[in-house]
């Protein structure tokens, strides 16, 4: 298998398509073993992520060889049911069924992985197809398409159809008592009663492991469904056997506890692991499932499937928001903070955008659907979160490997103890081979498959509901190895809006003329600065500007009534040679009051300074402090010069100050580091911060909003929240310490368990029942652990969060073009 986790993500963003499928009945936690390796055996497929937690499985492929109703294919015919690509329900329709010889679909449209709603009959023909799985009914073991809280239940029925046939086999032959606490009804044969309870309290009830094995061996995969098997079938048939064709002493007591407890962990763990995938499906379920369009001048009810690109879409107070769009007519107040996290309802009116899932609080509009099915925030949203869920820790993949040996290993101890026992020592047969069984099911390599994925999951989840996106589960990993954060300051621990505070004008000219000359220059741009100043020259008439010439970092120039105009920060007007005089003074007593000066000259001589400042974030000075006190160093990059940008830092508590910075020089200030040896994670905006984003060990995007599909990030934060730095710091620690507490207690159990049970420290024995319990408690244990994780508190994360008193929130701090 090609996987592509944990690697700098740099090398990940290949421009191919990746889709996440449904793989439900991943019933054991090393069947994920055996969908990858099928399709990284294809041709196309590059790398093939799946998750026993999350029932999924990530691909990236190249659509030119391979697509998406082939890959649906392969996952069923490894036993598993893939009804499509995973989508948030009610958003769009389940995929349309491909198979992998229908030629008549272009590939390139099947990467995309939804229906495309201007076919006809797309809708109903993926209905059909999700039904058509129904039949592998007989083949999954639990039953087609179910989920892991409806395998839980099935497996809860399961336990208590063995717990009440196996109770009466106990009272019948019960272990290590001589006397029977029961007798046959009917005058039955005690060894017949107890073959046709066995059966009812085996055969049924183990099924699911059956199938499981047989997938898994057929797969080129060992799992622990294989040791169920080999314990409990090797139990039940030598005791059918002793039954009817030789002389023996049977154990069907033994095999019907011995599954009780297997069934009942089993069970707890399947608990667990639903409630892992808890905050997945909150998300996936913020959709309506319904949706007002208008079509023919007639208002309309349909599915939100079945909305189309183009539609007008009717919304009343109180309605959610079915898909995204852009308002045509009518005003509201949007609740956005499900998906943006930011908590006061946002003022929208006609050419705003809306976002699916969101709320409308007041006001009718009706707006134009411009994103529909899996193109949606949400889904996208979604598909990211499933996509780190799904992705592999380091860890995770030695953990992987070890499993598999795991398996084998019990396989071949258990062997070995049977003949050592048996032949070498001369013990009974009964004796022997129930500590085969021993070895056998003793084995966990459950809890050693589940110790990461269970805790990626919850980690990934909690972080999105909390507004920290990780792409991925080494971002997670690499989060908790960070030396120093390097803020960009503008639009991170800044407002990202800068202010006109002054002009100041050469004795001979007045603050029109500079704001004037200034705003010919800037009006055509969207920089934050040229914003800032053509708000404060709204009233004026402005020139026209010709012979544009930007000068990146640094300022622009043109030409404005026949006059060379110059504007930009004081290298600009050292490179063409212009004076300051009087103006001198001035200029370094507004950068020491922290603003940024904005120089304007023309025909070669000095018109005025403008100052220009931007507020900090209300949180900025107590987030560096909260980094501070978990032993990451604080740096701040700016296009600030030094004295500036240092008094800046000293404000907000910033220890290392990187100033005089162009944008083109970020990513080499990032290299600088790394090269002294730290570990660098960068916090950007992401407008002009890609190259340094994907420079540093871990990529922060701050403000995203609904715009998650970042490449150069490796987390994404939705809000514009400097503090939420903090929390995803904070969760990625508490998440790699759960890692490691359940590869500890896996690794430890079994070191321990497998001496236990094949004799070595004879007297002291386990018996197959005590070695069940204890394996399936180590799987529950692992899985409830690693649920732990949800009582993390985010301390300051989160909507409604009130900023801390020491917080900056009034000193003005410089705007600059970075």
């Amino acid at each position: 298998m090609l996987n592509t986790a944990g690697q700098p993500h740099q090398q990940r963003s290949l421009a191919l398509p990746t889709v996440t499928l449904e793989a439900r009945g991943l019933f054991q936690c090393l069947d994920h073993l055996g969908v990858e390796k099928q399709l990284s055996k294809r041709a196309g497929v590059l790398s093939a992520e799946a998750s026993p937690a999350s029932e999924s499985v990530t691909v990236v492929f190249d659509e030119t060889l391979i697509n998406v109703g082939e890959l649906r294919g392969i996952i069923n015919d490894c036993g598993f049911h893939c009804g499509g690509r995973l989508v948030p329900r009610h958003v769009c329709a389940r995929d349309a069924v491909v198979t992998p010889d229908d030629n008549s679909q272009n590939r390139a449209g099947s990467a995309s992985g939804h229906v495309h709603h201007d076919q006809p009959g797309a809708v109903a023909a993926a209905a059909k197809g999700g039904a058509a799985h129904d039949a592998m009914a007989h083949e999954m073991g639990h039953g087609a398409g179910m989920d892991m809280a409806a395998m839980a239940r099935d497996m809860r029925n399961r336990f208590f159809i063995s717990l009440i046939f196996g109770l009466p086999i106990f009272g019948l032959s019960p272990m290590g008592m001589d006397r029977p606490l029961l007798t046959p009804p009917f005058g039955l044969d005690l060894n017949i009663t107890l073959f046709l309870l066995a059966s009812a309290a085996i055969l049924y009830p183990v099924w699911p492991f059956v199938v499981a094995a047989i997938r898994a061996l057929r797969n080129g995969v060992l799992n622990m469904a294989v040791l169920v098997l080999l314990s409990v079938g090797t139990g039940y048939l030598f005791s059918v056997g002793t039954t009817f064709f030789f002389e023996g002493q049977q154990f069907y007591e033994a095999s019907a506890v011995l599954l009780v407890f297997i069934l009942l962990g089993h069970w707890l763990e399947m608990r667990a692991r639903a409630g892992a995938s808890q905050a997945i499906r909150a998300l996936m379920d913020l959709a309506p499932p319904m949706a007002t369009v208008l079509r023919d001048g007639k208002e309309i009810e349909v599915p939100t499937a079945e909305v189309l690109v183009g539609d007008v879409v009717l919304i009343r107070p109180g309605n959610k928001i079915p898909v995204d769009g852009e308002i045509l007519d009518g005003k509201s107040d949007v609740d956005e903070s499900m998906l943006t996290g930011e908590s006061m309802p946002v003022s929208k009116g006609p050419g705003d955008a809306v976002i699916g899932a969101t709320i409308n609080r007041s006001g009718s509009f009706r707006y134009r659907a411009t994103k529909v099915g899996a193109e949606t925030a949400l889904a996208q949203i979604v598909k990211l979160v499933q996509e780190a869920q799904n992705s592999k820790a380091p860890a995770q993949l030695l953990a992987d490997r070890a499993s598999q040996w795991l398996v084998l290993a019990a396989i071949v101890i258990g062997l070995a103890t049977f003949a050592g026992w048996y032949w070498a020592l001369g013990s009974t047969l009964l004796f022997a081979l129930t500590l085969t069984i021993t070895v056998f099911v003793i084995a966990c390599p459950d809890a050693l498959g589940l110790a990461t994925p269970m805790a990626v999951m919850v980690g990934t989840g909690l972080g999105a509901m909390n507004g920290i996106l990780f792409k991925n589960a080494g971002a997670l990993e690499d989060a908790t190895k960070l030396d120093v954060i390097v803020f960009d300051k503008t639009g991170t621990l800044t407002m990202g809006q800068p202010k006109v505070v002054d002009v100041v004008a050469a004795a001979e000219y007045t603050q029109d003329e500079v704001l004037r000359m200034a705003g010919a220059i800037e009006r055509n741009s969207e920089h934050p600065l040229a914003i800032a100043i053509l708000e404060r020259a709204s009233g004026i008439t402005l020139p026209e500007a010709r012979n544009f010439a930007n000068r990146e970092g640094k300022g622009a120039g043109a030409v404005v009534e026949g006059a060379s105009v110059v504007v930009g920060n004081r290298q600009v007007m050292e490179d063409e040679n212009i004076a300051l005089g009087a103006l001198a003074e001035p200029a370094e007593r507004l950068k020491g009051a922290g603003r940024t000066v904005v120089h304007v000259a023309r025909g070669g001589e000095i018109l005025g300074l403008i100052a220009i400042a931007d507020a900090p974030r209300p949180t900025a000075k107590s987030t560096v402090a909260a980094l501070r006190e978990r032993g990451v160093k604080v740096a701040m990059l700016t296009g600030d010069n030094a004295g500036t940008a240092k008094r800046i830092a000293a404000e907000l508590g910033i220890e290392i100050v990187l100033a005089d910075v162009l944008p083109g020089q970020k990513a080499d200030k990032v290299k600088e580091l790394q090269a002294q040896g730290q570990r660098v994670g960068m916090v950007g905006d992401g407008v002009n911060d890609a190259p340094a984003l994907t420079q540093a060990d871990v990529g922060f995007a701050i403000g995203a909003g609904t715009d998650v599909a970042m490449e150069s990030a490796d987390v994404v934060l939705m809000k514009s929240d400097p503090f939420d730095i903090v929390g995803a710091i904070t969760l990625s620690r508490a998440t790699l310490r759960k890692m490691h507490q359940n590869l500890w207690w896996a690794v430890g159990y079994n070191i321990i368990a497998f001496p236990l049970a094949a004799g070595v420290l004879y007297p002291v024995l386990l018996s197959p029942e005590i070695a069940a319990l204890a394996m399936s408690g180590s799987s529950a244990l692992v899985a409830i652990n690693a649920l732990m994780l949800k009582r993390t508190r985010l301390t300051g994360v989160g909507r409604g969060r009130i900023p801390a008193r020491n917080a900056a929130q009034d000193s003005p701090v410089p705007a600059t073009a970075m």
